[in-house]
């Protein structure tokens, strides 16, 4: 079980608890539960990497207490 903390630098910040065998659309899941957003509208990045709902958290070496940054579309 990991911890990945979401940022969207508009004052929201989201930790949300899920494992490394989750794929990113999973993940996306738990954060528009957590902020009442729908999840086709979240956009997950690190710098310039924009994460794919299909790929593991895993393939990605997202690890625990990283961070994430959130955007909307």
């Amino acid at each position: 079980m990991i911890e990945v903390i979401c940022n969207d630098r508009l004052g929201k910040k989201v930790r949300v608890k899920c494992n490394s065998e989750d794929t990113i659309g999973d993940l996306k899941k738990l954060i528009a539960a957590q902020t009442g957003t729908r999840y086709d509208k979240i956009v997950l990045k690190k710098w310039y990497t924009i994460f794919k709902d299909h790929v593991s958290l895993g393939d990605y070496e997202i690890h625990d207490g990283m961070n994430l940054e959130l955007y909307y579309q």
